[in-house]
């Protein structure tokens, strides 16, 4: 079997044949079967949507692509199969891995992103289909990146299979693929993070990727990692967290994708805007949408494009049980408190915003092998990282927040929700 592991290594590496220079991991080495697949229309088009949307509006060097992430993506899947393959090379697991499905799984960690539009993880709360649908759909029906795909030798339902996990699948060798590609310790998580914080100039998100990846073994089906990497991952999940704080939950980006939701939301209301209009489309195209047609919401587009974004009006940290978060607990109940507080200010709707961040969570499920070949849970093991202080850093983090025109005074909107 280790000749085979042998065989199975010797023909990945052998397949990396030319290179795209990345800022954040230098050389990517790829194979050449690979160039018509990142050549075609449908890739391209993640090099013109902004991996953080408006985040650079607060950090102005945050201009990556989802394109950059996705080469990114493709290097550290890359790293994390090679080290799973010297693992079971050295007897200590054993792999269903074929180099056909090596080579699809690499198509998926390149491809993983393509159902992406702008804004798209801003929208989730919005009646629209996945990203992951909608690229298993261009993986299969897009006839140039379907080609494309094929001439690499690889069968376009199963890259699809890997990235939409809402798919029927029982093949072990796909599962496995999955589990690496969207688990809790997945090639996405380590590279966004990394450079996300490289390209916002911020020290939070740089990790150890290559020990974590060295560290990683396959354990009752899942990916894990040994005791050893316990320091590595606890710094994973600390970045993880100063991140959301000082990048993705700042109040600044939060307000910019609050005016967009928002925006969205009264066009997909009054019918100016339907879901589809928005799949095909890249950052420039998604903020030309009110030239090319009539929108009546069309100033909170304008706004965030030029950076003249609501301010926060009022702030308080969210409650499950708290009585303004009972008014606002879903999308439609949002909207009339939104429309009540607006008429109370004497302002359009359109005017105020609440925004209240998803859950999150910090995997402190993350399986760890120890010792004698014991498999627990990370937060089982480490003291710091327990599930209870997952939840008080999910706490501090969620705020339930108003963005209103600075027109409109802080007191104003203290007066108008009576408190």
């Amino acid at each position: 079997m280790q000749r085979t592991y042998t065989s199975l290594l010797g023909s990945l590496y052998g397949e990396q044949q030319f290179s795209i220079r990345d800022p954040l991991w230098k050389d990517i080495h790829l194979p050449l079967s690979f160039k018509p697949i990142i050549a075609d229309e449908v890739f391209q088009k993640l090099g013109r949507i902004k991996q953080l949307g408006p985040t650079f509006h607060l950090y102005p060097g945050a201009v990556h692509t989802r394109l950059d992430h996705s080469l990114g993506v493709y290097h550290v899947g890359f790293s994390m199969l090679t080290s799973l393959l010297k693992q079971a090379n050295a007897g200590n697991l054993t792999l269903p891995c074929t180099e056909d499905g090596m080579r699809t799984f690499l198509c998926a960690c390149l491809l993983h992103d393509i159902g992406h539009f702008p804004f798209a993880h801003s929208l989730k709360e919005l009646p629209l289909t996945s990203h992951e649908a909608i690229a298993n759909c261009l993986i299969c029906y897009n006839k140039s990146l379907r080609k494309a795909i094929e001439q690499a030798g690889i069968q376009s339902e199963k890259v699809g299979l890997i990235i939409d996990e809402q798919i029927p699948c029982d093949n072990e060798e796909i599962m496995l693929y999955r589990t690496i590609l969207s688990g809790t310790l997945d090639p996405d998580k380590l590279d966004y993070l990394n450079r996300d914080a490289f390209f916002c100039g911020v020290p939070y998100g740089t990790q150890d990727v290559s020990y974590i990846t060295d560290q990683l073994t396959v354990a009752n089906s899942k990916l894990a990692v040994s005791e050893q990497a316990m320091g590595s991952i606890e710094h994973l999940l600390f970045s993880k967290y100063l991140m959301y704080r000082n990048v993705y939950w700042h109040k600044t980006t939060r307000s910019a994708t609050a005016m967009i939701k928002k925006a969205v939301l009264l066009s997909f209301a009054d019918g100016s805007l339907g879901s589809d209009d928005l799949y095909e489309l890249d950052d420039e195209q998604f903020f030309m949408l009110p030239s090319q047609r009539k929108f009546p919401h069309a100033p909170l587009f304008t706004a965030v494009r030029d950076n003249r974004l609501y301010r926060l009006g009022f702030e308080k940290a969210y409650e499950a049980q708290g009585v303004l978060e009972a008014h606002t607990k879903d999308l439609a109940s949002r909207i009339a408190f939104e429309s009540e507080l607006a008429s109370k200010l004497g302002v359009p709707e359109s005017q105020v915003i609440v925004d209240i961040p998803e859950p999150i969570s910090f995997e402190s499920d993350i399986p760890i092998l120890g010792e004698g070949g014991r498999l627990k849970r990370f937060g089982d093991f480490d003291q710091i990282f327990s599930y209870d202080i997952g939840k008080v850093f999910t706490k501090s983090l969620r705020k339930f927040r108003i963005f209103t025109p600075s027109s409109i005074s802080q007191e104003a909107i203290l007066e108008a929700l009576e408190l």
